[in-house]
């Protein structure tokens, strides 16, 4: 069994054929997938989804990219995060790759999250882009570890990564460990301690090989597991069984 840790189902390019999406996480023995909120105020749709499916979580937060949005409060996090489903507080970070200028909300924005995280005890989804440096130096200030988290779509170094689970973080590989030239990621993923990876798709982004190219989706996760499987020198089915019980060790809420 394979457990998409990372996804959007309530984008439009698979909201419109989510009966189809579920068909192939089943047939790909995909059993759960976690839908990140990038915003609260399509956050409704993701609890929904959430509420409607019992195999489908959600998170809670708003993406460092997104500025024209309700601004969220550590007691809004909070307050939206008490609810059986939802198992996590962000996608929240720090990206200097699309956004330029003067960012200091940005990092505000993310220290509210941790905050959150840590006063409701549940886990961060950390997205870093161009950052790395000050998303660990933001973490260690705010005590991130207290809660705990995953480095979501990990693109960074090694020593990034083991900065990382030095916290008390996992690290969660996509599609992108699956291109041609993603070398020196699947070094990375070949040198993680098991006991910290994860797996995701992003989807509908970053569909693997031999899917890139089309929408993405939690069905395809399985090619992740085939790919890390392949640099570590083990089956996909024991990377499945591996992120699947990390997922629910991490993921407290969401266990069965």
């Amino acid at each position: 069994m394979y457990i998409d840790s990372h996804c959007h189902i309530n984008f439009p390019d698979l909201a419109s054929k989510l009966p189809e999406v579920f068909d192939l996480m089943a047939a790909n023995q995909v059993s759960h997938a976690l839908c990140i909120s990038v915003e609260l105020e399509k956050f409704p749709e993701i609890r929904a989804l959430a509420e409607t499916h019992p195999n489908v979580y959600a998170s809670v937060g708003v993406h460092p990219d997104h500025e024209d949005c309700t601004e969220p409060t550590v007691e809004a996090l909070v307050a939206l995060a008490d609810h059986p489903k939802v198992v996590a507080i962000g996608e929240t970070g720090l990206d200097y790759f699309r956004l330029t200028g003067d960012l200091e909300w940005q990092r505000e924005r993310f220290r509210t999250h941790i905050r959150a995280a840590r006063a409701c005890q549940k886990p961060l989804v950390i997205h870093t882009r161009s950052a790395a440096d000050d998303t660990l130096r933001i973490m260690r200030e705010e005590q991130a570890g207290e809660a705990g988290g995953v480095m979501h779509c990990f693109t960074e170094s090694l020593a990034v990564a083991e900065a990382a689970v030095e916290l008390g973080f996992y690290i969660s590989f996509s599609g992108i460990v699956t291109f041609k030239n993603a070398k020196a990621l699947r070094e990375v993923a070949a040198a993680i301690p098991l006991e910290r990876l994860l797996i995701e798709t992003d989807s509908p982004y970053l569909a693997p090989v031999p899917h890139r190219g089309q929408t993405n989706q939690p069905g395809f996760v399985k090619h992740v597991a085939e790919e890390i499987a392949r640099v570590r020198g083990m089956t996909a089915e024991a990377v499945g069984e591996i992120t699947t019980q990390n997922f629910f060790r991490l993921f407290a809420a969401a266990r069965p």
